[in-house]
């Protein structure tokens, strides 16, 4: 009796009477493909799958129309989001345009009335001399017609003239002190709007600053303030470009929606290589969508975009650690915050015996380049599943904690790839065992020569002794160095945050 095939097992039946080369490889391999992968490669082969091979009635009849009905009201939702932020975006621009065209309508207006004063003035010698001739004859008329006798034209010229010239004295007077007055009470907002520019960016820096201290004092302040943050109501939008520091939610948010918020608050890696500033960005996760992009270049710049805000901002923890470190070693005596600090410190970077020298050993940065090289070389720039699912940009290895087991892992290994709850959370995971495992102890020494002789730690000068890190040894630093040669990230490596930790909320 002839045994009953499942639905993939005809589509493999199929692929084998056709010859799709493709399948059988991966067959071979032992790698079992889904039926709906197996449809992919036959369509992809121009190869027409029967009718009667679709024998699950409840997925194609229920839960593909469902989940197309999810993906058209997500993308309907996107959509209109979209419009909502381009609206409020054309109201912004008309009410910009709007002031202008008022104050440059009461400009144009103050002008105006300025050329007819000076027309007015213009006209008044010639207006002087019809009044004077007009009222002269009149008076002397007049006066012939009292007394009744020859009046001296001259004299009465004279009278004329002086209460004429008091009359014009008196309005150019009046005129002249009004035209001043109005100009300093014109000229006053002016003045105050200078002054007060300086004084808000002050005043928005200083209590930022103190509040970036005490984060630094408390335990384990970034990683629960970020998934506390995450668990807010979802806001999309930046309404404006001086981007003090935004941290993203888990949102699950498109590459598309990922590019136009670089746009709107005008994040270019070019600006960063020449500027040598990076606007605080905290992603919590990547686009799920990132390996869709068509453009490698774009694809490998969205990713350095998203990582290497996370990379500085812990670089820039590490730094103000270890110069409070410094300062704390050299005191004769210590406090009870600083003690209970250091015993922290000891914990945090695995240091046995309250050794302070080995602490200020292991306290330092890891180079911008080799965290952007390592990122990519163990992700995928962003795209494999332990970055998706994960957050595991650096694929650490465990084998107690919460993990995704690799496809590929041999029968007799247990190990898995270490998830994390936000990308932050995975960064401060790497460099902690960089900074701690025995396996880079030659790393953290040549890091310290480095040090000693006052030169700058660079990530090309410090590649070849993690050679630990993977199980392809030299081959793996190789890499890394090409990595970091072919895209420049040693551009990177003297970057610093924008100067202030102000933190706003994207508004939907």
């Amino acid at each position: 009796m002839k045994k009953k095939l499942s639905y993939r097992d005809k589509l493999v039946e199929l692929a084998y009477i056709y010859d799709v080369k493709e399948i059988k490889d991966y067959e071979k391999s032992r790698k079992n493909l889904t039926s709906g992968q197996l449809e992919l490669i036959l369509k992809k082969n121009k190869i027409t799958i029967p009718k009667d091979f679709k024998s699950n009635f409840l997925r194609d009849n229920i839960i593909k129309p469902v989940g197309k009905f999810k993906t058209n009201l997500k993308e309907f939702k996107d959509n209109k989001i979209k419009d909502k932020n381009r609206a409020i975006r054309k109201f912004e621009n008309f009410k910009l345009d709007t002031n202008r065209k008022i104050s440059r309508a009461f400009k144009d207006l103050w002008i105006q009335l300025g050329k007819i004063g000076l027309n007015f003035l213009n006209i008044i010698p010639m207006l002087g001399k019809v009044v004077y001739g007009f009222f002269g004859n009149l008076f002397t008329d007049l006066f012939h017609g009292i007394y009744k006798q020859q009046i001296e034209p001259q004299k009465a010229k004279k009278g004329i003239i002086g209460i004429a010239s008091v009359v014009v004295i008196t309005t150019i007077g009046f005129s002249g002190a009004n035209y001043f007055y109005e100009g300093e009470l014109s000229n006053k907002p002016e003045i105050k709007k200078e002054v007060k520019k300086p004084e808000i960016k002050k005043d928005v820096k200083k209590p930022e600053i103190k509040k970036e201290v005490k984060k630094q004092e408390i335990k384990k302040p970034d990683i629960k303030k970020e998934v506390n943050k995450s668990k807010e109501k979802p806001k999309l939008e930046v309404k404006r470009k001086s981007v003090d520091e935004v941290i993203l939610p888990n949102l699950n948010l498109k590459t598309e929606t990922v590019l136009n918020l670089f746009k709107d608050v005008e994040y270019d890696l070019g600006k960063v290589r020449v500027q040598k500033v990076v606007k605080p960005i905290y992603f919590t996760q990547f686009p799920r969508d990132l390996d869709a992009l068509q453009n490698t270049k774009l694809k490998k710049e969205t990713f350095i975009k998203i990582v290497l805000p996370l990379i500085v901002a812990e670089n820039e923890r590490i730094l103000a650690d270890r110069e409070k470190l410094l300062t704390v070693s050299k005191k004769k005596f210590t406090t009870d915050l600083e003690k209970q600090w250091l015993r922290q410190k000891l914990l945090e970077y695995k240091v046995k015996k309250g050794d302070l020298k080995e602490l200020i050993v292991r306290m330092d940065i890891i180079p911008t380049s080799i965290a952007l090289a390592q990122a990519a070389k163990e992700s995928g720039w962003g795209t494999s599943r332990f970055a998706l699912e994960g957050n595991a940009i650096f694929g650490q290895w465990t084998w107690s904690g919460q993990g995704i087991a690799p496809l590929d892992r041999e029968s007799n290994k247990n190990h898995k790839i270490l998830k994390f709850p936000i990308l932050r959370a995975s960064v401060k995971a790497y460099q902690n065992n960089l900074n701690t495992h025995k396996s880079y102890s030659k790393f953290r020494q040549k890091r310290l020569d480095l040090r000693d002789k006052n030169k700058i730690i660079k990530g090309l000068e410090l590649t070849e002794t993690l050679n630990n890190y993977a199980q392809t040894g030299a081959e793996y630093t190789k890499i890394l160095n090409q990595i970091i040669k072919q895209n420049r990230l040693t551009d990177f490596e003297p970057v610093r945050l924008v100067n202030s930790v102000k933190k706003i909320e994207l508004s939907s």
